[in-house]
């Protein structure tokens, strides 16, 4: 009875928690880009897919997919599918020239939404293979795929 009402209260409060952190999952797929598992993104990455970091500096110098390259979105708008990227700020410049080449995006997860909005805004200004790695670098991890 005791461990039923801790694992109780301890479900109260993450999901308490997720509320008030504003932690929001990001969409399960995202239209004009492959999503990819950790698995088959390191698949490209080994066929010459360039993978992009898309969280900030401090993170990325912190731990990130080996090889990968960073481009920071930088996120002001809602974690929503619809959000407003003129809120936002990236350099597109940082993604291939060439808009036929493939790149796989991530960042830090399901609650992470920098992937997903820097894949979507890529697709916009004409990127045509774009792979988005959903689950992220925690992803990444969990499966024992290297990182510098």
């Amino acid at each position: 009875m005791i461990r039923r009402i801790s694992r109780t209260a301890a479900a109260v409060l993450l999901t308490l928690s997720a509320a008030t952190s504003g932690a929001v999952d990001n969409p399960a797929s995202l239209a004009g880009a492959t999503l990819v598992s950790p698995e088959q993104a390191r698949e490209l990455q080994g066929k010459g897919a360039i993978v992009v970091d898309a969280r900030s500096a401090a993170e990325y110098a912190e731990s990130h997919i080996k090889g990968a390259i960073n481009v920071p979105y930088k996120e002001k708008s809602e974690k929503k599918v619809e959000f407003d990227a003129a809120q936002d700020s990236v350099d597109l410049t940082k993604l291939p020239a060439d808009k036929a080449s493939a790149f796989v995006t991530y960042c830090n997860g399901h609650d992470c939404w920098k992937s997903y909005k820097l894949s979507t805004v890529a697709i916009r200004a004409g990127h045509k293979n774009v792979y988005w790695l959903r689950d992220g670098l925690p992803g990444w991890k969990a499966k024992g795929l290297p990182v510098e």
